[in-house]
């Protein structure tokens, strides 16, 4: 005769406890002491007891369970960005849910549909493009917390968390002017977006501050990946004009950019100055090393967990906008260790 799925009743009859003790076992409750807990554990294990907890967080109507949606897992920005996030949710008890959607907005929305149907406490989303506020405007009917990372959505009234873009790109074309560079140019991104708006005007701001002439042509917008790295520096290079550095989008563009001047023959920090923008971890592993924006996507993850855990625990969900400050790491791709007479600059 086939055995009967064991029930928490029967872990209270084996142990000698009542059905609410075992229970607040399995909810790891304070109240239990040690001796009992010890106790209530070895029956769950020789019984074979398995935890329901969906079940659990239907009757609770809440769930340990945090959402997490990003827009493209092949860039390590976004890998470093969800281990930051799981530093936190873990130390809270909570499990996080990862979903990749590949810029797609169809699959962003079959994800969150999804993350809801499972009872998330809260989502923390770097949107697809073309997400709009109107996405979320069950999440905020509802009162479930939502935190937007690295790309915010006007008239979404949800939290959100980004970086300075503006600033950071003022500061890389700086640099590049400190060492001596006139013909700056802009590589790679999606011009639709807030980001890539935010990060070209700190570029334009910073060429107007120090009285360096813009040009249209220096602007070259793709993927904001390796590929699309390459396919911009190919087409900069084009031009009568050639630049001789470039502030890229991101630090996957910036080593995409490196490839192609290594395709060229062209040596990255001697023969063109390349400024990255995130600060991932391979760049300060690159060869050579990457001049880039911080960003710490670890710490922003971290503070995005911090501030949607702080919205559920205390039951208001008030959005909250925050941009995050970003420093300029000199390294080694910009050709600040060589001076003038030593760097070759592309004619």
């Amino acid at each position: 005769m086939a055995k009967g799925r064991v029930t928490v009743v029967d872990i209270a009859n084996a142990v000698g406890v009542s059905k609410s003790t075992v229970s607040l076992v399995l909810q790891a409750s304070p109240l239990v002491n040690e001796a009992t807990r010890t106790k209530v554990m070895a029956a769950i294990r020789d019984l074979g007891y398995v935890y329901n907890r969906s079940a659990a967080n239907l009757r609770q109507s809440t769930s340990k369970i945090i959402g997490m949606v990003v827009n493209d897992l092949t860039n390590s920005f976004f890998a470093e960005l969800a281990v930051g996030v799981d530093m936190v949710v873990q130390s809270a008890e909570y499990v996080q849910f990862l979903a990749n959607t590949g810029e797609s907005i169809d699959r962003q929305r079959e994800v969150v549909a999804s993350m809801r149907e499972h009872g998330i406490s809260g989502l923390i989303i770097s949107p697809a493009r073309g997400t709009e506020a109107a996405d979320f405007k069950s999440f905020v009917g509802s009162g479930i917390p939502v935190v937007l990372v690295v790309r915010n959505v006007p008239g979404a009234k949800v939290s959100s968390l980004v970086s300075d873009n503006h600033a950071g790109s003022f500061a890389g074309v700086e640099h590049l002017a400190g060492l001596g560079h006139t013909r700056i140019a802009f590589l790679g991104g999606f011009p639709d977006t807030a980001v890539f708006s935010e990060r070209f005007h700190g570029y334009r701001d910073a060429l107007s501050r120090l009285g360096i002439p813009f040009d249209e042509s220096l602007v070259v917008g793709s993927a904001p990946s390796r590929a699309g790295g390459v396919e911009a520096i190919e087409r900069a290079m084009l031009l009568a004009e050639k630049p001789t550095a470039a502030v890229c989008f991101n630090d996957a563009v910036a080593f995409g950019v490196c490839d192609g001047l290594r395709s060229r023959r062209m040596e990255p920090g001697l023969d063109f100055a390349v400024v990255g923008f995130d600060d991932v971890i391979e760049a300060k592993t690159a060869v050579p090393a990457l001049t880039t924006i911080s960003v710490d996507p670890q710490g922003m993850g971290r503070r995005a967990a911090q501030l949607l855990l702080k919205q559920i625990n205390s039951g208001k969900v008030e959005a909250e906008s925050i941009v995050s400050s970003v420093r300029l790491v000199v390294r080694q791709s910009c050709g600040a260790q060589f001076g003038k007479a030593e760097r070759r600059m592309a004619q």
